[in-house]
């Protein structure tokens, strides 16, 4: 028979409680005892420590019925707090969630450099602004994890970001040695998959998020953990090539699959072609509701190359759940079918292709996640969306 140190099984114990916790919402101790067949002596002893920590609260649940009023527990979402910022080009955002991923409050900070200790330096000041604000809490901030829109390594050296020019940045050693909070340092795709996955598809375990803004960057989940490759830099899907010998891109290669299905390729398009400054969504939009053939052809066209790189990732992962985050998708839900209609393959399987609901928020949600997930140790978080 194998036996674990004491101290471990606890530690299993208690990770196993929390998120049976997280994932039902409000449970009864009986309830918990079966969900995780684990007796009621333990599960009241590690009750017992979670409630005088802080971590969940009691509720008695009010019904009609004859008999004892059960006692549920809950998270208490209110005993710390995670912040997730999105570090892009050109602005900053912040989203502070509770520890039920419930966003408390979000802000945007626009950025006119590109200069690494010019931002380290507004982070610094932001988060410990947050700090201060969210100290009366039991735990305050519990963590702060950054989405960057670049290579990430396993070990969260930020490796490259293209439009700052950033190579072999140490982010996460530079703000935990100035503001006393773990940090985490994550890939905005990765985090964008992540969110997906808790917040929405939690009965997948096998799940790919396609992120079509700046460029196409892909987030894995297989088998409910991150996917990242040898060094962590998997997914960099937006430089398969679709065109062969196609349009020139900067990685050096030519025909990359989002110089053809990017929001940012078709936009640099759209503005050139139709001599229009700070092209908007809106402004596509109206232009299809008012039958422009080019700017539909267009479209078209996009849909037709981005059905050709789903569908080498649908034949290479298999995946139970194929995300598409695109706000131009969200816009025309038709597309959908329309992308479905090319994926016609014999051998192309997958069980549910859809358009994300977040949008723009998830990788920010995502890493909003992440924090919680470190903080109460759990393997995988069941949360719920505020627009569920």
């Amino acid at each position: 028979m194998v036996t674990g140190d004491a101290s471990y099984i606890k530690r299993i114990n208690r990770s196993l409680i929390i998120s049976e916790i997280v994932k039902h919402r409000m449970i009864s101790r009986a309830d918990l005892s079966k969900a995780i067949n684990l007796t009621r002596a333990t599960i009241s002893a590690q009750v017992a420590d979670l409630l005088e920590e802080g971590l969940i609260i009691e509720t008695q649940l009010e019904h009609n019925t004859v008999g004892r009023k059960p006692i549920m527990l809950s998270i208490n979402g209110q005993a710390g707090y995670a912040l997730g910022i999105d570090l892009d080009y050109g602005q900053i955002s912040f989203t502070l969630s509770d520890l039920l991923g419930i966003p408390v409050t979000s802000a945007a900070i626009e950025l006119n450099t590109t200069d690494y200790s010019e931002i380290l330096a507004l982070l610094i000041k932001q988060i410990n602004q947050y700090k201060a604000e969210f100290s009366e809490s039991r735990y305050g901030i519990i963590g702060v994890a950054v989405a960057i829109h670049g290579l990430v390594g396993k070990d969260e050296t930020i490796h490259f970001v293209p439009r700052f020019k950033w190579k072999d940045i140490q982010l996460k050693n530079d703000l935990e040695n100035k503001i006393d909070l773990n940090v985490f340092v994550e890939n905005n795709a990765n985090l964008s998959a992540y969110a997906e996955r808790v917040f929405f598809h939690h009965d997948t375990e096998n799940l790919l998020c396609a992120t079509l803004y700046s460029g196409i960057g892909l987030g894995m989940m297989i088998n409910n953990q991150p996917f990242k490759g040898h060094d962590g830099f998997a997914g960099e899907i937006g430089h398969m090539i679709v065109v062969p010998e196609g349009k020139q891109c900067s990685c050096g290669n030519k025909g990359c699959w989002e110089l053809y299905s990017s929001e940012s390729s078709l936009f640099s398009y759209l503005t050139e072609k139709k001599q229009v400054s700070h092209l908007t969504y809106k402004q596509i939009q109206q232009w299809l509701d008012d039958g422009d053939q080019e700017v539909a052809e267009l479209m078209k066209q996009a849909l037709y190359y981005l059905s050709i790189g789903l569908n080498n990732l649908i034949n290479i992962y298999n995946p139970e759940v194929l995300v598409l985050d695109s706000e131009l998708l969200r816009m025309n839900p038709a597309s959908l079918e329309i992308v479905k209609n090319h994926l016609h393959s014999s051998v192309s399987h997958y069980r549910k292709l859809a358009i994300s609901s977040i949008g723009k928020e998830s990788s920010i949600l995502g890493a909003c996640a992440l924090a919680i997930k470190h903080f109460l140790d759990v393997p995988i978080l069941n949360l719920a969306h505020e627009r569920e």
